[in-house]
């Protein structure tokens, strides 16, 4: 245990007087840096995580886990394959789905789209689109004329619930006069705003019936899509899914986003090693500031051992200098990077208003706000590493400073 005559040796140490400022303008740094690298490290580990659970609620919340589909392009007697695959042990829900490209138009203004086609039951239960309506209400979403459509594809087509939109087919229809597109008019039932830029401005959910009239699939659906209880029980779920009458192939949800997940993975492990470069710094500048206080202090110490302290005690007095800058750094680190991981959107729009100039833009960053999930193993993680190195590096400095003989540090005194 420390003494308490060595916490007061090591707080006047800490307490540089006018010709030892340097010396304590070195410690303020060190302090500074560990700070910084703590606060940044927490932030950018929260945001990282926020992105990751942000895109993987959205994309799988609008998209499912697996999707199956038949021999050829579509699937017929799609419901009985429905109910087969719902008793599945591990699948939560089975949804027969149509999907297809259109270009909306409205006001004239236009717009590519991607209408999914479902049962007004299976659309109400899921809990992305049902829970997040900007407009309208999901029991209009009934009958062949009704959709649903992103908030953000409304406002760029100028449109409004009641508002009447115009859906345009790839396939044309062949008449005497050549191929004339097809399309159809529908009511705006009700609008959605998930949060994520690219479903809120191209996605129109349509009642299965009348999605199986405007692309001509009497009977037959693209596919059917699952929710399982966990997403990542695809793989041992696989076999069962394959034995579905039916069912000729599977795809998942890893298998269509493995690339865009494993790179975010990559990002948020290189941003980890290159921040925690900053910390590394900043006990180097605790054992620069620490060596210096060492040589300044030389008399001092040679004084102490010759009133009676061991090489112990003096070890203790600078472990204690240099810890107590890494603990006061690390803690003021971890309140800054805790309050900006809680406020951050605050704190965004704030700036934005400050600067007259948007920092977070939707349309690039493919969320509406920026996300922050702080996982608490992680700002341990951090705290300790940020501690453990200020630690490590006082010790070559105390280890140093107890070496000193003050037989010769007192010679030409």
């Amino acid at each position: 245990m420390f003494g308490a005559l060595e916490w007061a040796i090591a707080a006047r140490y800490l307490r540089a007087r006018r010709n030892e400022g340097f010396i304590s303008i070195i410690a303020w740094f060190s302090l500074i840096g560990i700070a910084l690298g703590v606060a940044t490290l927490i932030i950018v580990m929260s945001v990282m995580n926020g992105f990751r659970i942000e895109l993987m609620d959205r994309v799988l919340g609008l998209n499912g886990h697996m999707v199956v589909r038949g021999a050829d392009a579509n699937i017929r007697g799609y419901d009985p394959i429905a109910e087969a695959l719902r008793k599945i042990e591990g699948v939560r829900q089975a949804a027969p789905l149509i999907e297809g490209q259109v270009m909306a138009t409205a006001n004239k203004q236009a717009s590519g789209a991607l209408v999914r086609g479902m049962w007004p039951k299976d659309l109400k239960a899921r809990a992305i689109i049902a829970g997040n309506l900007y407009s309208g209400s999901i029991e209009d979403f009934r009958g062949k004329h009704n959709v649903i459509i992103g908030q953000r594809l409304a406002k760029k087509l100028g449109l409004v619930v009641g508002d009447k939109i115009t859906l345009v087919a790839p396939q044309g229809t062949a008449t005497a006069f050549g191929n004339v597109p097809r399309m159809k008019t529908y009511r705006v039932a009700a609008t959605f705003m998930v949060g994520m830029y690219e479903y809120d401005s191209t996605f129109i959910y349509m009642p299965l019936t009348a999605a199986q009239v405007f692309f001509r699939l009497k009977g037959a659906v693209s596919g059917v899509e699952m929710f399982l209880d966990n997403p990542d029980d695809v793989f041992r779920l696989r076999r069962a899914i394959r034995s579905v009458p039916g069912v000729a192939r599977v795809v998942d949800w890893q298998q269509v986003n493995s690339h865009f997940f494993q790179a975010l993975q990559v990002e948020r492990n290189v941003m980890f090693l290159i921040l925690t470069l900053i910390i590394l710094i900043a006990a180097f500048n605790i054992i620069s500031s620490l060596i210096m206080l060492v040589n300044d202090k030389g008399k001092a110490i040679a004084i102490l051992r010759t009133m009676g302290a061991t090489r112990g005690m003096i070890m203790r007095i600078f472990i204690i200098s240099g810890t107590t800058i890494g603990v006061i750094g690390t803690l003021t680190g971890f309140a800054f990077g805790m309050a900006f991981c809680l406020n951050i959107d605050t704190i965004r729009r704030w700036l934005e208003s400050l600067t007259g100039t948007e920092l977070w833009s939707p349309e690039i960053r493919f969320l509406s706000r920026i996300p922050a999930d702080v996982n608490n193993g992680e700002v341990l993680s951090v705290v300790v590493m940020a501690l453990s190195l200020s630690f490590l590096a006082t010790l070559y400095p105390a280890w140093r400073a107890a070496r000193i003989d003050p037989v010769e540090a007192l010679r030409y005194e």
